[in-house]
């Protein structure tokens, strides 16, 4: 089969101004980025529209490192859903260069689902990930040059809680001292770098509901703490009209298109991991306003992208998903039912039987939220007719909806039964109110062993001095409401990454509190996971070129 970037150009593009005409969106109100990608004004939106349309989320079980093809199901599924004479548009997130270059490639799909121009997404798009980096930054300049200025009148800071970000994989700048050299090269001090996606900025331009919220969460953004222990936040040090001027471009999300011409909405772009994971809720509200049928996705499995959409997004946006896609692929059941990572490409009935565990596990989750569940199985080319049947008959016996796919090599075509079946469920059992995890006034305590407990299946929670200093900090300052956003490896529901399948007993540590009084949550880092991920050995940058005038090796 051709490659993923051999399939964007050879896919024949639509103008964008006529894929927002199809939506009614007039071509006056098109902000075009070349001939292929737009900017659509938030002034769009239409509350009224969003309550009477269907928002589906895809997530996943737990993940190979390669990923589960979850942003490829989630664009073949609305291809697929357009096949059958509905209309649907994707509301995903934007790629990052980190992984980009790094291990996983790129996030705008895959095979003949994918949304395009898919180099220029995979790349610098309409520069929101610069504006955001450029934006953080900022304040980091300012926020030095306020202590340099102050450093002999006793109104500096005590301690500073704001660092730096890039949106490259280099864990060489995970701890890092600056101000070094001569006096009028500024104070020195510790500092580091965290990944764009992981930046608070980030986070608050996916959950800010228009610019007067994007500027009040702006403001807000706790920089460190004066010598008299106060909060300095970016309106102390007057800079919040600054910023948003910087960011007001990248608030406006991106229309694109899928391979079949679908419309799309890409726009935000946090890991699931290490931040909330979810796309804009400008973004996803714009997407609602034009369709009968959004589908969105969270990133990595349903333990973090899920928990995540459903206790941060939706409860901050009143959002009410009518259904949620699990995505399982033969590998990743194999990989969590002991089979060698080696081995998962080959046949393994019995090894496939004891992953099931992992996909019973994420089902039972989603449905503690009120939601109506159905399973699709992202099929591959090595997987066998014998291992599908299996997983059908096991969704079978345990109450689920079960489609299989075949959305990558077949795009929406191969999505029709999956689409069907997401329909029918919706229009027979869509899922009731949402049921969140945890309530706004519990404790910050309270809320991490809920997630911990209920969703990964932990034992118990421990934490560290620092964990405890900064959660009372927290109740100190009155910013205990906020929801909690766990930072913890992928590939387990521990904090360890080589813990496969489902565990019991378990113990989880907090090694670290982050106050994100703009983005207003908190989030509890666990285990050893980093905010900045390093590079592999062998990075995807070796493979990516530009030859004869086009992009070669991005997949």
């Amino acid at each position: 089969m051709k490659s993923d970037i051999q399939i964007a150009k050879e896919a024949k593009l639509i103008k964008i101004n006529t894929i927002a005409e199809s939506l009614g969106i007039p071509a006056d109100d098109v902000y075009n980025y070349g001939p292929y990608m737009a900017k659509i004004p938030l002034r769009l939106i239409d509350e009224e529209k969003i309550a009477q349309h269907n928002l589906i989320l895809v997530t996943a079980i737990t993940p190979t490192k390669a990923g589960i093809g979850k942003t490829t199901v989630s664009v073949g599924l609305v291809q697929a859903l357009n096949h059958i004479g509905k209309n649907a548009i994707a509301a995903l997130r934007e790629p990052s260069l980190g992984p980009c270059f790094g291990l996983k490639g790129g996030a705008a799909g895959g095979g003949y689902s994918q949304v395009l121009p898919m180099e220029n997404i995979n790349l610098h798009f309409t520069g929101d990930f610069h504006a955001i980096t450029s934006a953080h930054n900022m304040i980091t300049a300012l926020l030095d040059n306020y202590i340099y200025q102050n450093r002999n009148n006793g109104i500096g800071l005590r301690q500073v809680t704001w660092k730096r970000v890039l949106d490259v994989n280099d864990r060489n700048l995970r701890n890092v001292v600056t101000g070094l050299g001569n006096r009028v090269d500024g104070v020195p001090g510790q500092s580091g770098f965290d990944i764009t996606p992981a930046s608070e900025i980030m986070a608050i331009m996916c959950l800010a509901n228009d610019v007067d919220d994007l500027r009040r969460r702006v403001g807000n953004i706790l920089l460190g703490y004066t010598y008299e222990g106060e909060p300095f936040t970016v309106n102390d040090l007057g800079v919040t009209g600054a910023i948003t001027v910087l960011l007001k471009d990248a608030l406006q999300p991106n229309l694109v298109q899928t391979t079949e011409n679908n419309p799309a909405f890409v726009h935000g772009g946090p890991f699931a991991n290490i931040a909330h994971g979810c796309n804009s809720v400008l973004a996803t509200k714009m997407a609602l306003t034009y369709a009968d049928y959004v589908v969105t996705e969270a990133g990595f499995g349903a333990d973090l992208g899920a928990e995540k959409f459903f206790d941060i997004k939706c409860r901050k946006a009143g959002l009410q998903p009518k259904l949620t896609v699990i995505v399982a692929t033969a590998q990743s059941l194999k990989l969590h039912g002991g089979v060698p990572e080696t081995d998962i490409k080959q046949e393994n009935l019995d090894g496939l039987r004891r992953g099931f565990e992992n996909l019973d596990k994420h089902v039972a989750n989603m449905k503690k939220f009120g939601q109506q569940v159905v399973v699709t199985f992202n099929r591959y080319a090595c997987d066998t007719d014998a291992e599908i049947a299996l997983v059908k008959e096991h969704c079978r016996e345990i109450g689920v909806g079960f489609a299989m796919n075949s959305v990558f090599a077949d795009g929406g075509k191969g999505g029709e039964e999956l689409a069907h079946l997401v329909v029918d469920t919706i229009a027979s059992h869509p899922s009731e109110s949402l049921q969140l995890m945890y309530a706004d006034d519990d404790s910050i305590k309270t809320k991490i062993e809920k997630v911990a407990k209920t969703i990964y299946g932990a034992a118990s929670v421990v934490y560290s001095p620092a964990a405890k200093r900064m959660m009372a900090q927290i109740d100190q300052l009155g910013m205990s409401r906020f929801p909690v956003c766990i930072a913890k490896t992928q590939y387990s529901f521990s904090a360890d990454p080589k813990a496969l399948n489902v565990l019991e007993g378990f113990e989880m540590t907090v090694r670290e509190v982050v106050i994100n009084a703009g983005a207003e949550m908190i989030v509890a880092i666990m285990g050893d996971i980093m905010r900045m991920p390093g590079l592999p050995k062998d990075p995807q940058a070796r493979r990516i070129d530009y030859i004869n005038g086009e992009v070669e090796g991005l997949s």
